[in-house]
């Protein structure tokens, strides 16, 4: 009768695909949405500007007309009360662009 051989494992550890805060940013210090800002009288004032404001401006400045649903702060506010609720630093964006291209800009050092 044969010897039974050991095999190596076929499949390898993959790297998290997910996103981790970095534990001194402002955002995990403050805990929830809510003691960040984002409460009702938030929700209050981003619905007024999706009214006022509906569509997308980074879609625009492709030529593209796409409805969004987020109010993005253009300078990252990180905190500071004053430059959450300046309006002149708010832009309506859809989620992809947020979710996506702002992100990159971000992460890039282009923003902020």
């Amino acid at each position: 009768m044969a010897r039974l051989t050991t095999l190596k494992p076929a499949m390898q550890a993959q790297p998290s695909k997910l996103a981790t805060v970095n534990p001194e940013s402002w955002r995990t210090a403050k805990g929830t949405a809510a003691q960040r800002g984002y409460g009702y009288k938030w929700q209050v004032a981003r619905a007024e500007w999706l009214v006022a404001n509906p569509l997308c401006v980074y879609c625009q400045r492709e030529g593209r007309v796409t409805a969004g649903s987020v109010v993005d702060h253009i300078v990252p506010h990180r905190g500071d009360m004053k430059l959450f609720w300046d309006r002149g630093n708010w832009q309506t964006l859809c989620r992809p662009c947020h979710d996506v291209v702002k992100a990159a800009e971000e992460a890039a050092g282009q923003i902020g």
